[in-house]
């Protein structure tokens, strides 16, 4: 019986770093959290405690912060960019490199319809993400959302299902939608205007979830994740996950009331999980 390694990775996780960037008339602060993980030529560091290729985690980790300086000074995409190039370049034995980055959401205080110059509150649970893979034939960037949390109290309903002996939700034409949605999209370049098409990207999703006469959390999702393709040609698919955040009509009747969609139990568990991928054909 022959034994051999398999495929193996290695990085740093969870390299959590700040950076404010000032402005002549206002401070930009920015928070993100770094994975790195690095795919190659490891075998001898498995097989016989060899280490000579092993760049080590520690060094990963201070190279993010070291870099941070002068070159986090825009997007998360264009830092994970230089990330995954930085190491791919000065590591012969690497054949791919994947950067994940997570930015969490600061938002300047406003006062009197002015924004602070300096002073922040938490923008809620939503992050951006952003996932960089180079190899030694290609880039991809794939961007995402993570924990936006969605709501409309009608335009949504959910009828002509299947029935059996154990259905015992009731149709409607009316009810709250929710969701927690998770999306990402691949990008068909890697020099693009990241900035302006992730704003962009979240406005149309937002904005298709408001007005879209929903029939189904996937009819929804399809709807969301066509508008994205349809509007912006540097996008080549779209992932979302939408789980069901339950909004369940609460029973007045045995108090003698009507209850015309107004009060609802919110409940998380269980919930619905529903994902779909929209791709170009």
């Amino acid at each position: 019986m022959s034994i051999k390694l398999g495929k193996n990775t290695y990085g740093k996780n969870a390299v959590n770093l700040s950076k404010i960037i000032r402005h002549p008339d206002y401070h930009e602060f920015r928070q993100i959290s770094v994975n790195i993980i690095l795919e190659g030529d490891f075998e001898t560091a498995h097989t016989i405690g060899d280490n000579s290729k092993i760049l080590p985690t520690d060094t990963q980790k201070n190279t993010v912060y070291a870099l941070a300086k002068e070159h986090f000074v825009s997007s998360i995409e264009a830092f994970g960019l230089y990330l995954a190039n930085y190491f791919a370049s000065n590591n012969p034995q690497v054949s791919q490199v994947r950067i994940e980055l997570t930015e969490h959401n600061w938002m300047r205080m406003r006062f009197n319809g002015t924004e602070h110059p300096h002073a922040y509150s938490s923008g809620g649970n939503e992050k951006h993400t952003a996932t960089v893979v180079q190899n030694k034939n290609s880039i991809e960037v794939t961007t995402g959302i993570t924990d936006m949390l969605i709501l409309k109290t009608t335009d949504s309903g959910f009828e002509n299902y299947i029935k059996d002996q154990y259905t015992t939700l009731k149709e409607t034409s009316d009810r709250i939608f929710a969701t927690q949605c998770e999306v990402s999209w691949v990008y068909n370049s890697s020099k693009i205007l990241f900035v302006e098409l992730f704003n962009g990207i979240r406005t149309t999703l937002l904005q298709t979830f408001a007005d879209h006469q929903s029939l189904s959390v996937q009819h929804t999702l399809y709807a969301m994740g066509e508008a994205v393709l349809d509007k912006f040609a540097a996008v080549n698919e779209i992932t979302l996950k939408m789980p069901n955040k339950h909004h369940i009509l609460y029973n007045l009747e045995q108090f003698g009331m009507d209850n015309k969609n107004e009060v609802f139990i919110a409940t998380d568990e269980p919930y619905g999980y529903i994902t779909g991928t929209v791709v170009r054909e």
